[in-house]
């Protein structure tokens, strides 16, 4: 048996179609605002294909790009400024940041009504209690790309492994939502084959080179790795690249996600979409930061 390949590329077009559906019935054209500090390589690459997926789609986009000494205080003024703005639909602040710079702090200050990101401590909150609101991007794009190929969810056994805030536990609290049973596990889970075994869908998010072997994958089952690990450099000068889950899973899984080419475009097409689900909540007054007027009752903003 050899795994069928569950590629990022097709299922992230078909998210980006719905996008530009979506965002052509708006009344505005939706804006997704980025703000980048540095000339660090791969923060430029990766803002500028996301400029430029926003564009293909019909939305507008800027990026703010700053000098790497820009203060805490400088930074926080930006963002006020774009949480005020009216026409500003999403907004992101692109990591790492210098060591200067409080990280928390300042994904805290992004309104949570326009935090594309899903990092806000509300739209966490959110996420976990069932609510609407933005949700991180990898995670609800893996869960986009599962639908795309038809991976069924709901009654699996989802074993993920890796407790990160950006993915593992968001996309744990996503898969109860669509009534997967989920086990989230760890690097330093003792006997992680024993857990990983039991997965009818496998997500894996570590951050070490083929952690996942065959043995300690079920036959049968839909694996997601969504490790991107530099191993090396090619002999034409470029980074050699490895998921945490070894290649001869292909053999045993049912279905897999390659590295690269798999999980990573589904994160852009996703930052996409959470920007035009923003700019339809706001356009509903629906802000995650008010409560709609009732008849009687207080309003809160």
């Amino acid at each position: 048996m050899s795994a069928r390949l569950l590629a990022g590329p097709p299922a992230a077009a078909a998210l980006l179609v719905e996008a530009r559906r979506r965002a052509a019935l708006l009344g505005r054209v939706p804006e997704l605002h980025v703000i980048r500090l540095g000339d660090d390589p791969a923060s430029l690459s990766y803002v500028t294909l996301k400029n430029r997926r926003a564009q293909e789609v019909g939305l507008g986009s800027t990026v703010h790009a700053l000098p790497e000494a820009t203060s805490q205080a400088e930074l926080a003024a930006l963002i006020a400024r774009l949480n005020a703005d009216p026409a500003v639909s999403g907004l992101l602040v692109q990591l790492p940041l210098p060591g200067h710079i409080d990280s928390a702090v300042i994904l805290e200050a992004v309104s949570p009504d326009k935090d594309v990101d899903g990092f806000h401590p509300v739209n966490v909150g959110r996420l976990w209690s069932g609510s609407p609101g933005l949700s991180p991007c990898t995670p609800a794009g893996i869960l986009a790309l599962l639908e795309y190929y038809q991976i069924p969810v709901s009654g699996q056994h989802a074993v993920i492994v890796g407790r990160s805030t950006i993915v593992g536990k968001p996309l744990a609290a996503l898969l109860l939502g669509r009534d997967a049973t989920v086990t989230l596990v760890h690097s330093r889970t003792p006997d992680l084959g024993s857990f990983t075994r039991q997965a009818d869908l496998l997500l894996v998010a570590v951050g070490r080179p083929h952690l996942i072997s065959p043995e300690m994958v079920k036959p049968g089952a839909a694996v997601v790795d969504v490790g991107i690990n530099r191993v090396g450099v090619s002999s034409s000068g470029k980074a050699k690249l490895a998921g945490d889950v070894h290649p001869d899973v292909m053999e045993v899984a049912a279905a897999l996600t390659p590295v690269p080419g798999g999980v990573g475009p589904m994160t852009v097409a996703q930052l996409i979409m959470n920007t035009v689900l923003a700019a339809e909540r706001m356009q509903a007054g629906q802000a995650i930061g008010q409560t709609i007027e009732q008849p009687g009752t207080a309003v809160q903003r």
